[in-house]
């Protein structure tokens, strides 16, 4: 009888991490394996996403974040009965030097303690995994490991309004900001409309203040519609922008609109070009805002024919590469190298 996987969550609220643990655990459940999801008990948003898709849960009651890494520890090492997959640096430290292990590192480590924990966290791993090859390359001894999304219909284009779309973290870091100065430019057409969707929290406060005062310059071409599913932005919008400033580990709002159909703009930020794919034409410099207006511009302005072969390219690397059933086939693939 195959072992039971336990996959552990960095944080109880649905991140892209945290939504990432959902979806293995659908996968595994649908590979008739068993499999139980531990998470921290408040919210328990996590919690109820994993018992949807049938997989069993242990919620750690913990009282902040070092009781949670101490109760986690000590669940792991009287409780668990199989392979524990953790996502994230904090189940990776908690259970550090375990047995049977995976780390599965979903961000790049941003600052020197970071590093440190890492080094210390996979500490007699079986598997070090992250989510790109750009990160692979960063972080000695990983394992690429995509990650996927769930499917979605196609979506017929609308008529072209000039609305363009962003979607993640109302922050610098996001190119929010920088989006905005592009679309104020004379570059891109005056009556073109910023559509923003996401929110800010755990943006710090600086990064909040220059967000909202480039807001300000578009005054009411600019609409924030707060959390919404990534489908609904993307069908009521002729362009996605993802302008990250920082080096992105992934890029799952890309695999998002990839999937959807939608024409996209990115910036040659981290891994963002490597899951866009080589072939994509509308790449930005980033942090460069008047290079960000140029391609928007290109994109906004290209004839229907060539958005189409881009959608319709882009869709194709989706389902060959990010679809359910690309990483149904990696995890299957990962267990059988893992099998003993």
């Amino acid at each position: 009888m195959a072992e039971r996987i336990y996959l552990a969550a960095n944080n109880p609220d649905l991140g892209g991490g945290e939504e990432m643990v959902v979806r293995t655990a659908a996968v595994l459940v649908s590979l008739g394996r068993d499999v139980t999801v531990v998470a921290p008990d408040v919210p328990a948003d996590v919690l109820d996403a994993a018992s949807s898709v049938g997989a069993d849960v242990v919620a750690i009651r913990a009282d902040g974040r070092r009781d949670h890494v101490n109760r986690l520890r000590a669940w792991d090492r009287h409780e668990r009965r199989g392979l524990l997959w953790c996502h994230g640096l904090v189940p990776a430290l908690a259970t550090t030097a375990h047995r049977h292990r995976v780390v599965h590192l979903h961000q790049l480590p941003r600052s020197r303690a970071q590093w440190a924990a890492l080094r210390v966290a996979r500490a007699g791993s079986t598997r070090l995994l992250v989510p790109s090859e750009f990160l692979a390359a960063l972080v000695p001894g990983a394992q690429a490991f995509a990650n996927w999304t769930d499917d979605v219909a196609r979506q017929d284009r609308p008529v072209r309004d000039l609305r363009v779309g962003f979607l993640g973290r109302l922050s610098t870091d996001k190119g929010l900001d920088l989006l905005a100065d592009a679309l104020a430019s004379r570059r891109v057409d005056p009556a073109s409309r910023l559509v923003a969707a996401g929110d800010d929290r755990w943006v710090p406060d600086d990064q909040r203040v220059v967000v909202s005062q480039a807001l300000r310059l578009l005054g009411s071409r600019a609409d924030l519609v707060g959390r919404i599913p990534p489908a609904e932005l993307f069908a009521g919008v002729d362009l996605a922008v993802f302008p990250s400033r920082v080096a992105e580990s992934f890029g799952l709002v890309v695999v998002e609109a990839m999937a959807s159909g939608v024409p996209f703009v990115i910036s040659d930020a981290g891994a963002l070009p490597e899951v866009a794919g080589p072939d994509h034409p509308w790449v930005a410099r980033a942090g460069d805002a008047d290079d960000l207006a140029r391609v928007i511009d290109l994109a906004l302005t290209a004839p229907d024919d060539v958005v189409r072969a881009v959608t319709d390219r882009a869709r194709r690397r989706w389902e060959a590469e990010y679809s359910p059933q690309a990483g149904r086939l990696r995890v299957r693939r990962l267990l059988e190298e893992l099998a003993p």
